[in-house]
């Protein structure tokens, strides 16, 4: 027995090492994947460093989304939930023309399923969208009722999706917000949230939510090497504040994934017309061109791939969450991959500098000064 015990320990031993140091063509090494780690918020909760974004879903504008891909889309949420995320993100406009309300949908019976099935509850954060006809506290909470009933339980962070306080709507941020209290005084959620706040808007609304006692977890955000909105100073007072700041469309959309190029006449774009618009200008432009190389290329020396140092700098940078999404399964076990190690300071600063030479993508219109 004690034979067959060592012999045991050295196969185990001899699989180990292939793991970690075999290439896997086109992708990096193969390598064991760490935990994914866990960060506190107000509030209580608990979010895996990386979560899973659901924009993709039911959006057939900018995604191709139909409706026919909703099981590849359960085996995506069951592909990151075994990979140590622990929380998913969507909004209550998530879904164009008659299949808005799809992505809460859709969310609410994959992770009930999860539940059941596996015993494992993830948390849920939905996004409520500041329509033109929503200008009462009153309406704020009828929309948090809404998406609770579509998603089969409260949510647990009800978030303004964007500050109409952009567009000098200041008298409906400020009903909203109070809405959004309600919404937790009455236990229809855990904690709230904001979207596309920027540094000055953030303070004021922290402070209203603290005099309030009403726990604020996050500040979701356009972060990524090629975001305007990186370079606000946002992310620092997020973290003195101690709002956790989540990053979406850390990757560009895709583009610092390094799956397209458009070079010396040769173009492999994204089918999407719009995608392949902004994809097509930035490509272009040498800056652009000289940030994926680094990338690759740091990629390369880490047995990593682009995704994942991309993801990782966000990560290390911005000092919170990011949210990311998926076309599949493998993609997001390669998403979770960013997570478990850090970037080395002269790597993050050789990124920096790449990314301040590139072009960037257009500010977002909602986000707040």
């Amino acid at each position: 027995q004690r034979m067959q015990r060592d012999h045991v320990a050295l196969v185990a031993a001899a699989l180990f090492l292939l793991c970690i140091t075999v290439p896997s063509p086109g992708h990096g090494f193969f390598t064991v994947t760490p935990p994914v780690p866990r960060l506190s918020t107000q509030g209580g909760l608990e979010l895996s460093q990386l979560g899973v974004g659901t924009w993709q879903w039911g959006n057939k504008l900018l995604w191709d989304y139909a409706t026919t891909d909703d099981q590849r889309l359960s085996a995506v949420f069951s592909a990151f939930v075994e990979g140590g995320a622990n929380w998913f993100d969507t909004g209550d406009s998530y879904g164009t023309g008659e299949l808005e309300g799809r992505a809460e949908l859709l969310l609410g019976k994959f992770s009930q399923a999860e539940q059941k099935q596996n015993g494992r509850q993830v948390v849920l954060a939905t996004k409520l969208a500041a329509y033109p006809w929503r200008l009462t506290p009153g309406s704020m909470v009828e929309a948090v009722q809404s998406s609770n009933e579509r998603i089969g339980r409260p949510v647990d962070i009800a978030q303004m999706h964007w500050s109409p306080r952009s567009y000098g709507f200041a008298f409906q941020e400020d009903a909203l917000l109070e809405g959004l209290c309600q919404c937790f005084e009455k236990g229809l959620c855990k904690a709230v949230g904001v979207s596309n706040f920027g540094p000055k808007n953030l303070r004021r609304v922290a402070e209203r939510f603290k005099a309030r006692g009403v726990p604020l977890a996050l500040n979701q955000v356009q972060y990524s090497l090629l975001s305007v909105e990186r370079e606000s100073g946002v992310a620092d007072v997020c973290n003195e504040l101690g709002v956790r700041l989540v990053a979406y469309s850390p990757l560009c959309l895709g583009l610092l994934a390094g799956r397209y190029k458009k070079n010396m006449g040769e173009a492999n774009l994204p089918d999407n017309f719009l995608r392949s618009l902004l994809f097509g200008n930035l490509l272009a432009e040498k800056g652009t061109q000289n940030l994926l190389g680094l990338l690759q290329e740091i990629a390369d020396s880490r047995g990593k791939t682009m995704a994942q140092v991309a993801l990782n700098f966000v990560l290390t940078e911005g000092g919170g969450c990011a949210i990311v999404g998926a076309r599949d399964a493998n993609q997001a076990k390669e998403n979770l991959g960013a997570c478990g190690w850090t970037l080395q300071a002269a790597e993050m600063e050789e990124l920096a500098r790449a990314a301040a030479s590139a072009p960037k993508t257009q500010k977002n219109a909602f986000f707040s000064e």
